[in-house]
């Protein structure tokens, strides 16, 4: 098992290098000139010369390139915001905290209801509980983030005046964030425990519970559920991801200083040190879920257990 990790933890580096060229060569061929979106219209030649000079975007490609990897995997600096000043790791860091804020709840929600969701639907297989499910599975999936934020804003916010419509001032504040998130998510996880839960339904191991006369809830319980459990970690690995990614959308309606309206700030901006320092950080934490997953699998599976000692 420990050379399946040791070599997972090899191709982590591999991916995140190669997460970090890709993320500075799209910034790098972005239309738009970073110096003149910072200086405004009106300014002259030499300014503008000047200021480029000073961000380091008039070298070379592969000049550029090469100075970006070696300050970021070598010195382990992200460098300094072109829009902010201030250090990209550091202000990650500060707002990290905003985005788990919203990302944590947002996920305990999904995975809590949307297996829930799931599991009664497969019981349920063809009846109303199943089609008012995963019809609701399928509203929630197809609402866009920012209309389902705006409505909740005119409901909560205006029509009955409960919580705040931005900003961080109170936990208040964080309710509407969550519940967007959570919405689409839950709706995901739904269709992904039902459709888990309706394979091990039909396998053969469960009509031999059945027809030892055990009662439903136990052959759900000990039998079903820990057998539909593989894409269901699937499922939080990816929520786990999301969380720490959050949502730039939610995060720009409701005002909400985290890690996604940062990453939006510097695409607008062509802020490349605050893209690729986001980019690599998002990189590191998904590719530490992904490996935690697939362990996750070993502990649940004995035959993967195998596969990976081999």
């Amino acid at each position: 098992m420990y050379r399946y990790v040791l070599k997972r933890l090899m191709l982590m580096i591999v991916i995140i290098i190669c997460s970090a060229i890709v993320a500075f060569t799209l910034m790098y061929l972005a239309p738009g000139d970073p110096a003149r979106l910072q200086l405004g219209q009106g300014i002259s030649q030499a300014v503008l010369e000047a200021r480029r000079h000073e961000l380091g975007i008039d070298r070379p490609y592969i000049v550029q390139l090469a100075t970006y990897l070696y300050n970021a995997f070598v010195r382990f600096d992200f460098g300094t915001s072109w829009q902010y000043g201030v250090s990209v790791m550091e202000e990650l860091l500060s707002r990290l905290p905003r985005t788990l804020m919203i990302g944590i709840p947002a996920m305990i929600l999904n995975v809590t209801i949307g297996t829930i969701m799931g599991v009664i639907a497969a019981i349920h297989e063809g009846k109303w509980q199943d089609s008012s499910l995963m019809l609701l599975a399928m509203v929630l999936v197809s609402a866009p983030d920012f209309w389902v934020a705006l409505m909740l804003i005119i409901l909560f916010c205006v029509k009955l005046n409960w919580l705040p419509s931005y900003g961080i001032d109170s936990l208040k504040s964080y309710v509407l964030p969550i519940i967007c998130s959570a919405l689409p998510v839950i709706a995901v996880n739904a269709r992904q425990a039902r459709s888990s839960m309706l394979e091990v339904i039909r396998a053969d191991f469960i009509t031999t519970a059945r027809a030892k006369g055990q009662k439903s809830g136990t052959i759900i319980r000990k039998h079903m559920f820990p057998n539909a459990l593989m894409p269901i970690i699937t499922g939080i690995a990816g929520g786990l991801s999301k969380t720490v990614a959050g949502s730039p959308v939610i995060e720009t309606v409701f005002s909400i200083p985290g890690v996604g309206a940062f990453l939006l700030t510097g695409v607008n901006y062509r802020d490349r040190p605050i893209v690729c320092g986001c980019v690599i950080f998002f990189a590191l934490f998904t590719s530490i879920v992904v490996l935690l997953m697939d362990l996750c699998y070993a502990f649940l599976d004995p035959r993967i257990k195998a596969q990976y000692s081999k």
